[in-house]
């Protein structure tokens, strides 16, 4: 894909993004034609927003993740900083087309994670991270149909990326637990909404972490230091509306919660 086509896609989706606006399809003149040609698109994000990318995020990590934006496989996004909130700040969802919340595993990054032929393993990533932080992500798609976008396209779209809200590091001894053995529960308005566990990410959160550091060291793209990894819904993607009250709670790895506009 020509760095023009690739500008020109990323553009459309930017512009979408912004004014909330639903596209059925990006022009023919620019619409990528393979995952490659999407991730492509994608990395023209940054410079079309402004935008710097503060870290990743990982869609589709599990079968019912795949079926809701309708994959195969998981799709690797940017977390660009314009979409990244405190949880103190109420964030809009008026424009959300998606209008679901996911609790998931984030963890920041304490070393680069370089592009290499060898796989990392779990146990490396492990090595490679500082802290871990229960997070809720809100993902979105600038398609109206976007269980039928396909790959190529949603690459594009930054992975259904919208908003993200990590709470504190966690405090316990993380490293110590099995992580995809660990509960998660995400209530809104109070009420339990789903449940789920960490194997819902691709066997286990540092397993999906693992997959990111392949799957785009294969393209040349590390992972850096500092930046922020969030893996995957765990439980359902679950519906919320203007003026909601969400909260994740990981038990021992702690909660956090968000307001959304009314």
């Amino acid at each position: 894909m020509s760095d023009q086509r690739a500008r020109a896609a990323a553009e459309a989706i930017w512009a979408s993004w912004e004014r909330g606006q639903r596209l059925e399809r990006l022009p023919d003149s620019c619409r990528p034609r393979s995952i490659e040609e999407g991730y492509a698109a994608q990395a023209m994000l940054e410079e079309v927003s402004g935008s710097s990318s503060v870290g990743w995020k990982i869609a589709a990590t599990n079968v019912t993740g795949q079926r809701h934006i309708g994959v195969q496989q998981p799709l690797g996004g940017r977390l660009l900083a314009v979409r990244v909130a405190k949880g103190d700040t109420p964030i809009p969802v008026a424009d959300n087309h998606m209008r679901v919340a996911e609790a998931e595993f984030a963890f920041v990054l304490a070393r680069d994670i370089p592009p290499r032929a060898q796989p990392y393993t779990p146990d490396e990533i492990l090595d490679c991270v500082a802290s871990l932080h229960p997070a809720i992500e809100l993902p979105d798609s600038r398609f109206r149909d976007f269980a039928c976008a396909g790959g190529a396209q949603l690459a594009a779209d930054d992975a259904c990326a919208g908003w993200f809200v990590a709470g504190e590091a966690a405090t316990a001894e993380w490293r110590e637990l099995d992580l995809a053995a660990h509960p998660v529960s995400l209530a809104v308005n109070g009420r339990q909404v789903t449940c789920g566990r960490g194997a819902d990410v691709l066997g286990g959160p540092l397993v999906a972490l693992a997959w990111l550091a392949n799957s785009h060291g294969l393209r040349g793209c590390g992972l850096e230091a500092g930046q922020i990894v969030t893996t995957g819904v765990c439980g359902e993607p679950s519906p919320i509306g203007p003026g909601d009250s969400v909260c994740a709670d990981f038990g021992a790895l702690g909660r956090v919660a968000l307001e959304l506009q009314s």
